[in-house]
């Protein structure tokens, strides 16, 4: 996990914590919730209204944690009511948590016939609306197991949860829908195109493309935040419009964040990450926080990290 904020003098602040293969995100500047490989975490904020230590005006701690077991767990979001729904990509469902079980399933794509822990259609991504679970994005509709991969160039689709209607087709690998704006916008990952779905005809128009494997979305103002990633040398990656893409601009995969102007389509900044980390899956913004960090469970400062909670709150 990578914090960026920024320093007093204006330098970048960039944080960072080590879990096993985090993935989905989700936050507001108070909580945050994160999915790693076989735990829910949701942290809060240590801090009060107006308090720094040591320069940062967030300090996120681990409060609680559910043990899911490895369900390959991607976006995650909490709803009107304040539950964590998620997404269940092994198993092919929204789920949320359970006090007894790993999980409890909400719903599934009108295509899969049976729960099963097979990862049969890759669902992966969550678009909320009006706080409830509006749209999902699936690599197929593959009803096999692991049947998703032999659909990786065109078999992407976008599915109304609340109808169960498909609103489009032929997308390639795509990931993190976000209603934004009263649209919904996508990242078309196998292409390298991010862009938006006419919700009435249900096609796809790219806005921009941006050099990676796209995972990871969200806004602020006229501006969207993509995350980026290095395409594996194995074959989920191999095979797509990416790798052509790529080719046809004489440019080169990057791992990290860039920032597209939703007026113009341009970027107008990017952050690229050099070294081991070769893949993101989520980004997001958090609103008021200028520099934050993050407990892990690797130091000490979680044993020393102590707040008081207030007895109204009983």
């Amino acid at each position: 996990m990578f914090l960026v904020g920024s320093q007093p003098d204006g330098r970048l602040s960039i944080f960072e914590r080590t879990f096993n293969r985090c993935l989905g995100l989700w936050g507001d500047g108070q909580s945050l919730w994160m999915s790693s490989l076989y735990q829910l975490w949701r942290f809060e904020n240590a801090l009060e209204a107006g308090q720094a230590v040591n320069g940062f005006d967030r300090v996120y701690v681990p409060q609680v944690g559910y043990v899911t077991g490895d369900l390959d767990i991607h976006d995650v979001a909490v709803d009107a009511d304040g539950k964590v729904v998620f997404v269940n990509t092994l198993f092919g469902c929204l789920a949320t948590t359970s006090e007894r079980h790993s999980f409890i399933p909400l719903w599934q794509p009108p295509f899969l016939s049976k729960l099963a822990a097979e990862d049969r259609c890759h669902l992966n991504g969550l678009a909320m609306e009006n706080g409830r679970p509006g749209y999902v994005t699936c690599v197929s509709q593959s009803d096999v197991a692991d049947g998703w991969r032999n659909r990786r160039r065109d078999g992407g689709c976008v599915v109304d949860v609340r109808t169960n209607e498909i609103v489009t087709t032929g997308l390639s690998m795509p990931h993190s829908p976000r209603i934004y704006r009263d649209q919904l916008w996508l990242l078309d990952s196998g292409t390298g195109h991010f862009g938006r779905v006419d919700r009435t005809t249900g096609k796809f128009e790219p806005i921009a493309f941006c050099p990676g494997y796209l995972r990871g979305l969200t806004f602020m103002g006229d501006y969207a935040v993509v995350g980026l990633s290095q395409c594996r040398e194995n074959r989920t990656f191999q095979g797509l419009a990416l790798d052509d893409n790529l080719k046809s601009r004489d440019a080169e995969a990057q791992s990290g964040i860039c920032v597209i102007d939703l007026k113009s389509g341009d970027l107008v900044h990017w952050l690229w990450l050099h070294g081991v980390v070769r893949e993101l899956y989520d980004v997001v913004v958090l609103p008021g926080v200028r520099r934050p960090t993050v407990v892990g469970f690797k130091t000490d400062e979680i044993r020393r990290t102590i707040t008081i909670g207030s007895r109204d709150t009983l």
